[in-house]
């Protein structure tokens, strides 16, 4: 086993973040809802650039997260969990097994995963998108039942970018790279690494996490663009940053205008107010009989 892959499993049981919406609470302080900017008077690209402080915890999250993100790791999650052999079940099990990421502890919220994932795709239902882009923003996280298999936080969400090149300066806390062992690797280090110009992304390997797994699950049952959705939704150094245009081909570039569109669905549908599940689950459970099958492979 690769000393990269000793150190992920020595820190494996390291969790800095209290719980996962301390780090979905962070992406809303550097990624600022664009109506309050106009409200408060700024433009798009001042409030961009606008800093605040950081947790100590979040920090700490992405140390380890861009330390041990490298691309050996990648490889071997991908060989040991794509394997979809932890656990069947359906999507509702899921979601109920997913509620137990909920931190009661957390005093910023006290919403569960199945409010935020209805929170989502009711925002997008109300604004008329498609049924299949409902679907995508119902199941978008369902990817966080990493947490339940043993997975550590950084391994499972946080803001995710291409391994196997050189790390952009534009990724959050990008200065933590310099520990990682890749960016000492001339095979991974330069701007292309082991890429060719515009090779596509579906090319290229993500960093690790829940976007990244749950995608490879829903292959064969969602269309193209809520493939995209469900790959890129954390991918904030490209679809915020434009930090990765060198390695996206022009398939790339016209899927990712759903994932610009769903992105203020996700961070900014978040209220107090829950959805009443009741009311709204016998329409959720025809969606998911419309696409997927009774029980998925976890």
């Amino acid at each position: 086993m690769s000393q990269t892959l000793n150190n992920s499993i020595e820190l494996s049981q390291n969790n800095p973040l209290h719980s996962l919406e301390e780090w979905e609470e962070d992406l809303l302080n550097r990624y600022p809802d664009p109506h309050s900017i106009v409200k408060e008077g700024k433009t798009t690209q001042e409030y961009r650039n606008y800093e605040t402080p950081t947790r100590d915890t979040v920090k700490e999250f992405y140390r380890l997260n861009h330390i041990n993100q490298t691309y050996d790791f990648v490889l071997h999650q991908k060989a040991e969990f794509l394997k979809f052999d932890n656990k069947e079940m359906a999507v509702w099990d899921a979601v109920e097994f997913l509620n137990q990421l909920v931190d009661d502890s957390d005093p910023d919220t006290d919403l569960d995963q199945l409010q935020h994932l209805l929170q989502t795709s009711e925002a997008i239902r109300a604004d008329g998108h498609p049924d299949w882009m409902v679907l995508t923003g119902f199941l978008h996280d369902l990817g966080k039942v990493l947490c339940l298999f043993g997975e550590p936080q950084w391994a499972t969400v946080g803001d995710t970018y291409p391994v196997g090149c050189a790390f952009c300066d534009k990724i959050v806390f990008s200065e933590f790279f310099q520990e990682n062992p890749d960016s000492n690797n001339p095979k991974y280090n330069t701007k292309y690494g082991i890429y060719k110009p515009n090779c596509g992304l579906s090319q290229v390997h993500m960093s690790w996490g829940h976007d990244e797994y749950f995608y490879h699950m829903m292959k064969p049952y969602l269309p193209e663009p809520a493939l995209y959705i469900l790959r890129y939704h954390s991918f904030y150094p490209q679809h915020r940053e434009n930090g990765y245009e060198h390695l996206m081909d022009e398939r790339d570039r016209q899927m990712f205008k759903w994932v610009k569109l769903f992105n203020p669905y996700d961070l900014y549908s978040k209220n107090p107010n829950p959805p009443n599940w009741q009311e709204l689950k016998p329409y959720y459970e025809d969606l998911v009989a419309k696409y997927l099958p009774a029980t998925l492979k976890f």
